[in-house]
């Protein structure tokens, strides 16, 4: 059976100013600001949370279906997508619309200024979780707004568990609205910023939301992270990674670490391990589909830092 991942499926460009942003925009006239840098050096990464979800769950021995929307320029995707041979079946294509992307430009001192346009995201409310057959559990990742209220409303009827993962659409959705979904959600999934923020939007503290759902999982990225299970706290460390290059997409695949060990019926202590070896791995390789593993390799690795077999 298959996990389905509702998320977005987005191009990330990334371009660096061989510059300070802060010799540029002058404090005194950012009233009036009209600046422009060249930036010699640009690359496109495949991205969007759907995306790096699916391919990171997949290179665990995952089944990721992917729903979203996608737009005109979809052509290089589609192609990078097949030669992975994940299956596009719920991928809908809207007319005259660009494919998610957000252009990022960087300075010398990593500051960084970002650009995102959501495109045909927007539509994502166009597909239905009804639609998809053979769905053991889902995910509802950074999406369109009325696609991530429709899904979880469509999830919760159709009785498919789903974990709930808003990251940087979180701020789209009131207190009520999020309240919502976590009673829906059979799991949450937050940073430690988006957990401060969902506790000031519901007036609930953690402890009391996670009352509401099987598990809530807090990353806190190199402090590792929290599951609250069952009136239980339990502490998952962080692994060290080879390098640290790019945070870029390390929620992601520490979302299809939890996926995977949900999906298997593995104890929380496993599933937190598991993604948080996935978070360590992505975050020495640039971009959020650039790390390339085989399950030998990642089961061998899992065993090196918490001395047990996991796949």
């Amino acid at each position: 059976m298959h996990t389905l991942i509702c998320g977005s499926i987005a191009y990330d460009n990334i371009m660096v100013f061989q510059g300070q942003f802060k010799e540029h925009i002058l404090p005194d006239k950012i009233h009036v600001l009209n600046v422009a840098f060249l930036v010699p050096e640009m690359r496109r990464e495949f991205g969007g949370c759907a995306g790096n979800i699916a391919y990171n769950l997949r290179m665990i021995g995952g089944k990721p279906l992917i729903m979203a929307t996608v737009g005109d320029d979809y052509q290089p995707y589609d192609y990078r997508l097949k030669k992975l041979d994940l299956l596009q079946t719920h991928i809908r294509h809207v007319k005259d619309t660009f494919t998610a992307q957000a252009f990022i430009t960087t300075d010398l001192d990593d500051n960084q200024i970002t650009a995102f346009h959501p495109g045909a995201m927007n539509f994502s409310h166009q597909n239905a979780v009804t639609d998809a057959t053979d769905i053991r559990l889902g995910i509802i990742a950074p999406d369109g707004r009325d696609g991530m209220l429709q899904h979880a409303r469509e999830f919760h009827e159709s009785g498919i568990p789903f974990l709930f993962d808003p990251g940087q659409g979180l701020p789209m959705f009131n207190g009520e609205e999020l309240l919502d979904f976590i009673i829906k959600a059979d799991y949450i999934a937050v940073n430690d910023y988006e957990g401060q923020m969902l506790q000031e939007r519901t007036g609930r503290a953690l402890e009391s939301l996670a009352k509401e759902t099987k598990a809530l999982i807090i990353t806190k990225g190199s402090q590792g992270s929290v599951i609250y299970t069952d009136g239980k706290e339990i502490k998952i460390p962080s692994v060290k990674p080879k390098a640290i290059v790019d945070p870029t997409g390390c929620g992601d695949a520490y979302r299809a670490g939890l996926l995977h060990g949900i999906a298997n019926d593995m104890d929380w202590q496993t599933i937190g391990q598991l993604g948080s070896l996935m978070g360590a791995l992505k975050i020495a390789e640039r971009g959020g589909q650039n790390h390339h593993f085989s399950q030998d390799e990642i089961d061998q690795l899992y065993f090196d830092n918490f001395g047990s077999r996991v796949l």
